[in-house]
């Protein structure tokens, strides 16, 4: 699977952003698909993940902020992050799992894309 992120930026705090990451080489829509971020010196933090069957998952910081969607038709994940915060800045990466597998611990990861809040 090769998994292609965009839509990073420069943004200010409480302001929105949306993700996208483009899937190819395998079934789509059978496929967990999620996101991860990292920013300097702390530790790759799970951000949001969605099952091939629609079920959702989000990390403890941005639960109620950022919303993961998927469009099997057009083989791409969505990440909307909203009321962003500049602890939100961090490289973010999607990733995509098979279906025995599970969105926590992805099997292909994408290239990141990087996010900026500013204060």
């Amino acid at each position: 699977v090769q998994l292609q992120a965009y839509g990073g930026g420069l943004v200010q705090a409480g302001g929105s952003l949306r993700l996208s990451c483009a899937a190819s080489g395998r079934t789509f829509s059978n496929y967990g698909l999620g996101w991860f971020r990292q920013s300097p010196g702390k530790e790759r933090e799970f951000v949001a993940g969605i099952r091939s069957g629609g079920e959702t998952y989000y990390g403890v910081s941005v639960k109620g902020r950022f919303t993961i969607t998927r469009d099997n038709a057009k083989n791409t994940v969505y990440l909307q992050m909203s009321s962003l915060k500049p602890e939100d800045t961090a490289v973010y990466y999607c990733t995509a799992s098979p279906s025995s597998g599970s969105v926590y611990s992805p099997h292909y990861w994408g290239q990141g894309t990087q996010v900026t809040v500013s204060s």
